[in-house]
C-alpha cells in the first residue's frame, strides 16, 4: 500500500493515514448489533419513516417518537432496559415507580404507558423473546421520554391554546437526558431535578393533594340560593353558610344558626381569599364561589400547577412577576421580596398578554404616544363629541415621524370623516397630572408594545377587581417601584426623583441592573402564610387547559410484536 502511495504529495500521504487509522479505531470502539433485541429496534424504527405516527408497542401507541428515534440511533440500537440476560428489572422498576409522579404533579399515569407495563410485566415469559424485550424497551424509553419532558415543560403547548400566550419555558434535550441518566445511573435524580424548584409550586403541590383529598371525602356543603345573608340572620341557609366555612377552616367554632360575629369574619376572611369584595354580605358572586366544588377547585389548582411548568427554569436573581389574575406584582432580589403592588390590568377584550421581557429603563414625567387601536377607539369618539376634549387633556395631533413630523390644530380637522381605515394623526398627551401614564412608565421593549406605569385613576386600585386598561399594568405606588428599580443612593434616593417629577420635564433614565418581567397568569396559588388564593378566570383561560389536560392520548395504533 505504502508502495502505490510513494508518489503521491507528502500531505496527501499523511491524510489518507490518518484517516485510514481514524476508520480503523472507529470500527474497534463501534458496538455490532450483536443482540437480537437491537436487531428488532432497528427494524422497527426503519421500518417506518419518522413522524408517521405508526410506531407503536404492545398495542400502544409511541408518543416521544423523534427523541426515541434520536436516543436509539445514537446508541447503535443497542437496548436499554435488557441485556443478554433478559429484563434490567432494576431500571425498570425505577422507571415505573417514577411514573407515580404523574398523578401528584396534576398529570395522569395513565398517558404515560403505566398500563402497558404493567401487562408486559405480568405476562412476562420465562425465557423473554425478542420482540417481548423490544415491546419494553420502547414503552419504558417513551415513557421516560415522554414523563421528563412534561415536568420540565409542560403537557401541553400554551400558545396552541391561546395566541396571547408567550411562555419563554426552559429547553431541554429529552434523548441526551435519558442517556446520561442511564450512565450516571440518575433516573430518579434526574426526573425530580426537573421540577420547578420553587417553594411556591411545591405549596400549590401540597394544596393539590388536599384538595383532591377533601375531593374523595364527599368535599363541602352547599349553599342554597335565597336572598343575601349578613350579620343577624338566622336559619338553616345560615347554618350550611358555617358548615360550608367551618370545612375549609375559614370558621374555627362549631357551625350554628347564628350569622354572629364569628360568622362574618369567616366570610371576609373567605372573601379576600378568593378574591372578592369583603364586605361581609353573602350574595350571588360570594354564593357563587362558596359552591364551587371541592373536585373544580382541584381542577383550578391542577391547571396552575401546569402553568408553573411553562416557565423558565431560572425567573432571574432580579425579576417582577406581575399575576394577572391577581390584579397584583411582586419584585424580588436575590429571593427576597423588595416590593409589592395592587395592579390594573387589561379588560377582558383588551386582555394582558402573557410573555416575558426585560425591563431596561424608566421614564420619568413621560409623554404618552397613544397607539393607533386606541386613538381609534376611544379617543376619536371622545373628540367628535367634545371639540375642547384634546385640549383639556393635553392632547397634542401630530402628522409624520422625526423630521417630517408637524403639529396639526386639532380645528381644521373634520374628525367625523376620521375612521379606523382614515386616520392619518397621531396623538401625544403632554407630561402632567391628566396624562394616562401618570408620572413615570417602566419599560421592558416587547412587541405588544405593553409596559408597566402610573395612573392618575388612583381610586380604582380600592377595587377587588381591576381590569380597566387597554393592555398596559397600571402600577399602585410607582414612585416606590422607582426607587427600588434605581437603587443608586448616591444619585437616585426618593428626594432626586421628586425633583425630576416636580420639574415636569420627560426624563429617561436606564437601569443599572436590567430586570426579568414576568407577566404570568394564576388563578390559584399559595401564600407565604399558607393560604391558598383562588381568583376568578377573568380571561376563561383555565378550561381550555383543564379540558387539554383531560384530553385522552391518542388511540393505540395495533400491531404485531
Amino acid at each position: 500500500m505504502l508502495r502505490c502511495l510513494s508518489n503521491q504529495r507528502p500531505r496527501a500521504v499523511v491524510r489518507l493515514i490518518l484517516f485510514t487509522l481514524a476508520v480503523g479505531a472507529l470500527l474497534l470502539a463501534t458496538p455490532v448489533l450483536a443482540t437480537p433485541v437491537a436487531e428488532q429496534l432497528r427494524e422497527r424504527l426503519e421500518a417506518l419513516p419518522e413522524g408517521s405516527g405508526q410506531l407503536a408497542a404492545s398495542g400502544e401507541a409511541i408518543h416521544a417518537e423523534r427523541a426515541l428515534r434520536r436516543f436509539y440511533t445514537d446508541r447503535l440500537f443497542a437496548p436499554a432496559w435488557s441485556d443478554d440476560s433478559g429484563a434490567r428489572m432494576d431500571r425498570v422498576t425505577t422507571v415505573r415507580d417514577l411514573l407515580e409522579l404523574a398523578d401528584i404533579h396534576g398529570l395522569s399515569v395513565a398517558d404515560y404507558h403505566a398500563g402497558a407495563i404493567d401487562a408486559l410485566l405480568e405476562e412476562a415469559p420465562e425465557d423473554p423473546t425478542a420482540g417481548w424485550l423490544a415491546d419494553l424497551e420502547l414503552l419504558v424509553t417513551d415513557s421516560y421520554l415522554m414523563l421528563a419532558s412534561h415536568l420540565a415543560l409542560g403537557r401541553l403547548d400554551p400558545v396552541t391554546l391561546d395566541p396571547q400566550w408567550f411562555a419563554a419555558r426552559q429547553d431541554i434535550e429529552p434523548a441526551k437526558l435519558l442517556k446520561r441518566a442511564l450512565d450516571e445511573n440518575t433516573l430518579q435524580g434526574t426526573i425530580e431535578g426537573l421540577l420547578p424548584a420553587s417553594d411556591e409550586y411545591a405549596r400549590l403541590l401540597d394544596a393539590y393533594a388536599t384538595h383532591r383529598d377533601m375531593a374523595d371525602d364527599g368535599g363541602w356543603p352547599s349553599l342554597p340560593e335565597g336572598p343575601t345573608l349578613r350579620r343577624g340572620d338566622e336559619g338553616e341557609r345560615v347554618l350550611a353558610l358555617a358548615q360550608r366555612l367551618h370545612a375549609t377552616g375559614e370558621l374555627d367554632a362549631e357551625p350554628g344558626s347564628s350569622f354572629d360575629g364569628a360568622l362574618h369574619n369567616a366570610v371576609q376572611a373567605f372573601q379576600r381569599r378568593h378574591g372578592l369584595e369583603p364586605d361581609g354580605l353573602v350574595g350571588p358572586n360570594t354564593r357563587r364561589a362558596l359552591n364551587i366544588s371541592a373536585t373544580d377547585r382541584a381542577e383550578q389548582i391542577r391547571v396552575n400547577l401546569e402553568r408553573w411548568r411553562w416557565l423558565p427554569r431560572e425567573l432571574g436573581e432580579r425579576h417582577i412577576r406581575v399575576n394577572i389574575a391577581g390584579f397584583d406584582m411582586v419584585m424580588m432580589d436575590r429571593g427576597e421580596e423588595v416590593f409589592a403592588s395592587r395592579v390594573i390590568v387589561g379588560r377582558d377584550y383588551r386582555r394582558t398578554p402573557v410573555f416575558t421581557g426585560r425591563m431596561t429603563y424608566l421614564v420619568l414625567n413621560p409623554s404618552w404616544e397613544v397607539p393607533n387601536s386606541i386613538a381609534v377607539n376611544d379617543i376619536l369618539p371622545q373628540v367628535r363629541q367634545d371639540p375642547a376634549y384634546l385640549d383639556r387633556m393635553g392632547f397634542r395631533v401630530l402628522r409624520g415621524w422625526g423630521a417630517d413630523e408637524r403639529e396639526i390644530d386639532p380645528a381644521t380637522v373634520d374628525w367625523n370623516r376620521l375612521g379606523r381605515n382614515n386616520m392619518p394623526f397621531r396623538f401625544r398627551q403632554s407630561p402632567g397630572p391628566l396624562n394616562a401614564l401618570g408620572q413615570v412608565k417602566f419599560m421592558f421593549p416587547n412587541r405588544f408594545n405593553v409596559y408597566l406605569h402610573d395612573t392618575p385613576a388612583r381610586n380604582l386600585f380600592d377595587r377587588a377587581r381591576r381590569d380597566f386598561s387597554s393592555g398596559c399594568i397600571r402600577v399602585d405606588n410607582p414612585l416606590e417601584l422607582t426607587r427600588v428599580l434605581l437603587d443608586d443612593s448616591s444619585r437616585w434616593d426618593r428626594g432626586a426623583i421628586d425633583r425630576v417629577i416636580d420639574g415636569k420635564r420627560e426624563q429617561t433614565v436606564s437601569l443599572r441592573r436590567p430586570v426579568q418581567a414576568h407577566l404570568q397568569y394564576a388563578t390559584a396559588w399559595v401564600d407565604d402564610d399558607g393560604r391558598v388564593q383562588f381568583r376568578e378566570d377573568i380571561y376563561s383561560r383555565d378550561e381550555p387547559v383543564r379540558a387539554a389536560l383531560a384530553a385522552l392520548p391518542p388511540r393505540p395504533v395495533r400491531t404485531g410484536r
